[in-house]
């Protein structure tokens, strides 16, 4: 069996460190106190600071606990945050398809809309923001379901109700779809939630990779699928571009 992580351990010594007494201690201070080398101490901090776990008082130099840790038990990015980091790429997204565009997260064991973009035509839309999808019937629903272990436990202990003819309702079958998912790293989906309807959506990660919410189109069948049902390569290659480019604004990859 493999053995500690040195480098996890050190830093979960700092933040235990920090969360004793006044909170405010230096970059000398935490070495002295973890006999760790000052510039280990300092990367180590720099680390934490990049992924929000401390602060950095410009004006002492000192550090502190961040915000984002008291953030980790409501799944670990705000929604607020992540509609406000999207909005552009969303808008970009659903002038480029001519579809219309949502993004959702996991909150509390659903798949929830946390912002709607309209298909950017005169046809009349009702606005989905609030609107609980069905995980295993919308390709935004297999996204989280394929990256999220609490949703996919949630569904499981569950029923797979038929919304249409085509809905998965097997749970191998949806098993097999998630696994697909993971591996191309976009979700599909034609007539499962509503007939004559189909979507696209790929996953939106933070920082370290965690997979926080999808986009996706969605749209008539025979716009966004081709003559086999199948979606669409440009539609699929627009849609995973504009996860990537929320992505990155989150600091994934970085």
């Amino acid at each position: 069996m493999p053995g500690p992580i040195q480098s996890i351990e050190r830093a979960a010594a700092v933040l235990r460190l920090l969360a004793r007494g006044s909170g405010r201690l230096g970059v000398g201070e935490i070495a002295a106190a973890l006999g760790l080398a000052k510039p280990t101490a300092h990367g180590i901090l720099r680390t934490l600071q990049g992924v929000g776990f401390v602060d950095q008082d410009p004006a002492t130099g000192k550090y502190q606990l961040g915000a984002a840790l008291g953030q980790l038990g409501a799944g670990y990015l705000d929604a607020n945050e992540l509609r406000s980091r999207a909005i552009n790429w969303a808008d970009a997204l659903a002038a480029r398809s001519g579809e219309a565009v949502r993004i959702a997260a996991p909150q509390h064991g659903d798949v929830v809309v946390v912002h709607h973009v309209f298909r950017p035509d005169n046809t009349r839309q009702a606005l989905a923001v609030g609107e609980k999808l069905p995980a295993h019937a919308t390709a935004l629903g297999k996204v989280l379901l394929a990256y999220d272990a609490e949703l996919a436990a949630a569904v499981r202990g569950g029923e797979l109700p038929a919304l249409t003819h085509r809905t998965i309702t097997d749970r191998a079958a949806l098993s097999r779809a998630l696994t697909e998912v993971r591996g191309v790293g976009w979700a599909g989906e034609t007539a499962e939630f509503r007939v004559g309807e189909a979507g696209i959506a790929a996953p939106i990660r933070a920082r370290g990779g965690l997979v926080v919410g999808a986009i996706g189109i969605s749209g008539p069948v025979d716009q966004l699928c081709d003559a086999q049902g199948r979606p669409r390569k440009g539609l699929v290659g627009k849609v995973r571009d504009a996860a990537h480019a929320v992505s990155r604004d989150l600091g994934a990859g970085q």
